[in-house]
């Protein structure tokens, strides 16, 4: 059992930053995946950015230029930092990880609001 628990949401302006934390603890062996996904009222969940075991990472497009995901492996901790936040980045945002085939768990959420 892995458990994620994520901090870091809030209110702010545009043009603003936040920075993400989720922490990963448990039964833990090895770590394939961890990201940000993030849904808003009446849209799909939708993958932000992801970091694989050798370091890659992958981006919405929406976001591109404009967040950062980064990994501390000793915490087993990923980050998302957000930077020239928009309103349409209004969303709950969900950590996970993969940690195993069928090893897969989500964090509950935490909301970020953008607005003025």
């Amino acid at each position: 059992q892995v458990q994620l628990v994520e901090s870091g949401g809030g209110l702010v302006q545009p043009g603003g930053s936040l920075r993400l934390s989720c922490a990963a603890s448990g039964s833990i062996f090895r770590t394939n995946a961890m990201g940000w996904y993030r849904q808003a009222p009446g849209k799909e969940r939708e993958l932000v950015a992801r970091i694989i075991s050798s370091g890659s990472t992958n981006y919405a497009e929406s976001v591109k230029g404009r967040f950062t995901i980064s990994r501390d492996n000793a915490k087993n901790t990923v980050y998302l930092q957000m930077n020239s936040l928009k309103p349409e980045d209004t969303a709950v945002y969900y950590c996970y990880g993969s940690f195993g085939v069928g090893y897969d768990y989500w964090g509950q959420g935490t909301q970020v609001t953008v607005s003025s």
